[in-house]
């Protein structure tokens, strides 16, 4: 698998002097190139083994009238960038005059430092021996453990690049592996169980095999007992991994594209209110050092940064592109797609509480509480049970009633609410925070919570 980056001072001359020549003034190009490989097993034979090389580039053209046209191609050849770049200039006549992005004011300044090292890739024959083990080790775990349903060992590396006819010249690489192992268990008389885990690192070589094995085992026995729940209201404990879902399924509350949509809960005017509770903090940390996938620029060539989305529960910023920046009069945040109607996402969410703050409920702590409270570890159906912009949610969930610090697996259930509420119903933050796949956060308490029973 080759690492070797693009010679993109090569390919900005090239640009320029393509556009010079049709008479071109101002265009940028974003392109994105990755090499992966991916083995699933089952029941100790390969079930998949697949090796992939993607690019995607994409070429915008201003005509004279101010209006954009855009192409894709996969064709970073000579040719290819001409086909592309006079289709854009063709395609920008029929540009949408009420819509029109620009440079990101940003695109030349610096980008921060990331200690990302670059790793060696090992290969597919190694990754499936380490799969098949893996799997080997899980199955042996509990006799009622007989199959992986889902489970994937990947490694590549990833290119990124912008670059505009202003002079801009973007170009970042990274590499990224990831095991997923979700373990089925099936006793005699009872339903299926199942529990998952997902490590994530620079290369392959140091992900945390064992670490994600004990975590699918614990998760999956841990669910073989279970017992109906009463349908009712509850002190619920959310995990770091299923609050970070929960928030990141309403991530329109803070994206200025939906706000400008009418598919936000927030308005353009929102700045400034209580959404939570006055001791919980939310930030986009793209720089964050455990996100291993982070890149220093978006899809403008706005540098990346860390951003605070809810401070002291207030809203504090949105996330912006270029073209929402200029209507809302701040700066882009660096969290940009690219294309004619630029996409904007968040990239890692980090929450804590306030620094100094206590809360009435400080004696809550999921490992050592004797409260009754219900632990939701996971939440499901979040496609189809989230309603973003009304700001409703009904989850299928897989968690314990703990009582005592006795835990007993929740047969099946759902939990309902709205995140305006629960934001504002939150009771505890604990201290410790917890670095996931998806993010950082502690675990979260939210009284009176609706639960469902399914039984």
């Amino acid at each position: 698998m080759s690492n070797a980056p693009l010679n993109v001072q090569a390919l900005q001359d090239q640009l320029t002097a393509l556009a010079q020549r049709e008479g071109i003034s101002q265009w940028d190009l974003g392109a994105s190139r990755s090499n992966s490989a991916s083995v699933q097993v089952d029941r100790g034979e390969p079930k998949q083994l697949k090796a992939s090389q993607r690019s995607s580039i994409t070429v915008r053209v201003w005509n004279q009238q101010g209006l954009v046209g855009i192409t894709s191609t996969s064709d970073l050849s000579e040719s290819g960038l001409e086909k592309a770049l006079m289709g854009a200039h063709q395609a920008s006549a029929f540009g949408n005059p009420d819509d029109v992005p620009g440079f990101s004011p940003l695109a030349k300044e610096a980008t921060p430092e990331l200690d990302r090292p670059m790793k060696e890739s090992q290969g597919i024959q190694i990754l499936l021996e380490q799969l098949l083990d893996a799997e080997k080790d899980l199955l042996g775990r509990h006799p009622a453990i007989n199959t992986l349903p889902y489970n994937a060992l990947n490694e590549g590396s990833s290119e990124r690049i912008y670059l505009n006819s202003e002079g801009a010249v973007r170009q970042a690489q990274r590499t990224q592996a990831t095991v997923y192992l979700m373990a089925r268990a099936e006793e005699s008389g009872r339903k299926p169980r199942s529990g998952g885990a997902v490590r994530v690192a620079l290369g392959s070589r140091e992900l945390d095999l064992s670490g994600c094995i004990d975590e699918a085992a614990e998760r999956t026995i841990s669910h073989l007992n279970y017992q109906p729940i009463d349908t009712g209201r509850y002190l619920v404990c959310f995990t770091p991994e299923a609050f970070l879902d929960l928030v990141g399924s309403f991530s329109s509350m803070f994206n200025a594209r939906a706000v400008l949509d009418g598919v936000s809960l927030s308005k353009a005017d929102s700045i400034g209110d209580q959404l939570a509770v006055p001791f919980f903090n939310l930030t986009d940390n793209g720089l964050h050092p455990a996100h291993i996938g982070a890149m220093p620029f978006d899809g403008e060539g706005t540098p990346t940064q860390s951003l605070p989305l809810i401070g002291n529960g207030e809203l504090k910023n949105f996330l912006h592109s270029e073209a929402t920046a200029r209507r809302f009069g701040v700066n882009p945040t660096g969290h940009a797609g690219m294309g004619a109607k630029v996409s904007v996402g968040p990239d890692w969410f980090e929450i804590a509480r306030t620094p100094g703050t206590t809360t009435d409920a400080e004696h809550l702590d999921h490992t050592t509480t004797s409260d009754a409270f219900v632990l939701v570890e996971s939440l499901n159906a979040l496609h189809a049970g989230v309603k973003a912009s009304q700001g409703a949610f009904s989850l299928p969930f897989d968690g314990w009633l703990v009582n005592n610090g006795e835990r007993t697996s929740i047969e099946a259930a759902t939990i309902a609410g709205d995140i305006r509420d629960v934001l504002k119903s939150i009771v505890q933050i604990e201290h410790t925070p917890v670095v996931t796949h998806e993010g950082v956060c502690p675990h979260i308490w939210v009284d009176g919570l609706a639960i469902t029973g399914d039984a």
